[in-house]
């Protein structure tokens, strides 16, 4: 589960702490082996459309490898993706973690080979998860490579078109999702310049990412004087190939047909009958350019920010109730035992189907009710027996029983303790890995408001959260003393599946104390929202630590963007 924090990259370039612009080519593989080897020529052509760029420098041969050469002793090259303009990309294996990853090559005197280190650089420390990572940049034996994340799972956008257009509810998450994800690289001052429909990739979780930030417009010597209002025309390109499966100018790419020539700049719901309204409206917004007006006279939106304001303000778009299949009808067979092979007596005459018997009236439905009789008869017979010897014991326990006083009887009674709700004293959070969640709002769990709450950051991958990145999320907290806890009952702000949420006793409030230090209480699964966790045994402990290793679902609001997440409004906890 990736968590949004910020990446480390080892850099051999320390230049260019200047903001990079960066616009991506289509051909360079960020994670999806679906494109192979394509000249040169070709995608230069596709990056003249609408690119703004500059001139490409000189051009140097790209380093001659093959597959199953290894750089650093770690990466070893798998299948070559890419090769053009002097640099190459490849599928490859990371043999230190056992994963697939990408990587991009070229020589160290390449004209750009700087400034795709400082790319990488920029990118990197970006940290959203929206993007595809980069994981590393280098530069040694004359080589410069990039490596980045590789995602098996996910699939182009270009493929998805190349099956039509995409349905509303999808092409409403790509803007919407696309456009939160630019807005925040350009925060940075982060552009990508070519988002193509090559550079978004939807995963198996319908998540959709962004691959190339900045490195491959490095890659490609590709700049702009406008970076925002570039992007923002691309993310309308992409809506527009959504809606229409068409590319919104005259020459074809992508895979993806043209408008007519002479007609200009036409309206999606006017190219493809049924298209949504509002979406086809926000398209053209972001579309404006060069005299081009949006339907309803809108203002245009030239930069992603501001498209993101626009996709808030539509009505929000369902998702489609999933369809239902009624079962075939049961057909009643008129194939009757001892029929098969003899021949009809009056051929083409139809043959009246003969009734079958009762089915306790042939031969097998006898003997089996004869079996049936004896097996009940034996059961009553057994159980009989059994009742009869339980009732005996039970006759001489009660004998024995009688000689106990009623002065035990009130003893025994007194030992039941009721139980009694503990007062919380304090409270910390608890970091295992990464950084912390919300660490100024963990008063807000045991404060008798349900209206306030702690949460926890939005991961992309979930229910369960993975170890590697983030093991869980949780609170520590103070009972003044050390208390016998039977219980907790933890209200959660969102439902759905699922909340694993888990009770440990520590000695401390401090992260330092290592979970497998602990002692386990209890643990529960829940999709609804309130847990409350039973303990296997009663501890006596004064810190417990509320630990969370799985969060449902949940949308966006204005403290995180739709994912994986979870907060807590009020703990309680019982002895």
């Amino acid at each position: 589960m990736a968590e949004r924090s910020t990446a480390a990259v080892d850099v051999a370039d320390n230049s260019g702490n200047e903001p990079l612009t960066a616009k991506a080519d289509q051909s360079t593989a960020d994670g999806v082996a679906q494109n192979r080897e394509r000249d040169t020529d070709s995608s230069e052509s596709e990056e003249e459309q609408g690119s703004g760029g500059n001139e490409s420098p000189g051009r140097t041969s790209p380093p001659e490898l093959h597959s199953g050469h290894k750089l650093a002793r770690r990466y070893r090259l798998e299948e070559c993706v890419t090769r053009l303009d002097g640099f190459s990309s490849w599928r490859a294996v990371d043999e230190k973690l056992r994963r697939a990853v990408g990587v991009h090559l070229l020589p160290a005197d390449h004209p750009r080979a700087r400034s795709v280190l400082a790319a990488a650089r920029s990118s990197a420390l970006l940290g959203d998860p929206r993007f595809v990572q980069v994981l590393d940049a280098v530069e040694e034996n004359d080589l410069v490579y990039v490596v980045h994340e590789w995602l098996p799972d996910a699939t182009e956008l270009t493929a998805l078109l190349a099956a039509g257009p995409l349905e509303v509810h999808e092409a409403y998450q790509m803007v919407s999702q696309v456009s939160q994800a630019m807005a925040a690289a350009h925060r940075e001052g982060l552009a990508h310049l070519k988002l193509t429909p090559g550079a978004v990739l939807r995963t198996s979780s319908g998540q959709w990412r962004i691959r190339g930030l900045a490195v491959n417009a490095a890659l490609r010597g590709i700049s702009s004087d406008t970076p925002q209002r570039t992007d923002t025309e691309a993310i309308g390109a992409l809506l527009y190939a959504t809606l229409t499966q068409r590319w919104p100018y005259e020459d074809d790419a992508y895979g993806l047909s043209g408008l007519p020539k002479g007609v200009g700049l036409i309206a999606p719901d006017q190219v493809r009958a049924g298209v949504h309204r509002g979406l086809s409206e926000l398209a053209m917004r972001a579309l404006v350019n060069d005299g081009a007006t949006a339907s309803r006279q809108e203002p245009p939106c030239t930069t992603p920010e501001e498209l993101v304001k626009a996709v808030g303000e539509m009505p929000r778009i369902r998702p489609p109730e999933p369809a239902f299949t009624a079962p075939p009808d049961y057909q009643r067979t008129t194939y009757q035992q001892g029929n098969y092979g003899r021949p009809s007596s009056h051929p083409g005459a139809t043959q009246p189907v003969p009734t079958p018997l009762p089915p306790l009236q042939t031969r097998t439905g006898k003997a089996l009710k004869w079996a049936v009789s004896a097996l009940l008869i034996a059961a009553l017979g057994l159980g009989s027996w059994q009742l009869a010897d339980a009732l005996m014991d039970r006759g001489k326990s009660d004998d024995t029983g009688n000689t106990r006083t009623t002065d035990e009887n009130d003893k025994s009674g007194e030992n039941a303790k009721p139980v009694k709700p503990i007062t919380i004293q304090g409270a910390e959070e608890y970091v295992a890995k990464g950084s912390a969640q919300a660490a100024g709002d963990v008063a807000k769990t045991y404060d008798g408001d349900s209206s306030t709450y702690w949460r926890s950051k939005s991961f992309l991958d979930g229910p369960e959260m993975n170890p590697a990145f983030k093991p869980g999320v949780g609170i520590v907290y103070d009972l003044g003393s050390k208390q016998e806890i039977s219980a907790a009952s933890i209200g959660l702000r969102f439902g759905g599946n699922h909340t694993t949420v888990s009770l440990y006793a520590t000695d401390s409030m401090s992260s330092s104390t290592s979970l497998s230090s602990m002692q386990k209480i209890g643990t529960l699964t829940t999709s609804g929202t309130t847990a409350k966790v039973k303990a296997d045994k009663k501890v006596k402990t004064q810190y417990v630590l509320v630990w969370f290793t799985a969060l449902p679902y949940a949308p966006g609001d204005q403290f995180s963007d739709a994912g994986y997440k979870q907060a807590v409004t009020d703990v309680k906890f019982t002895g």
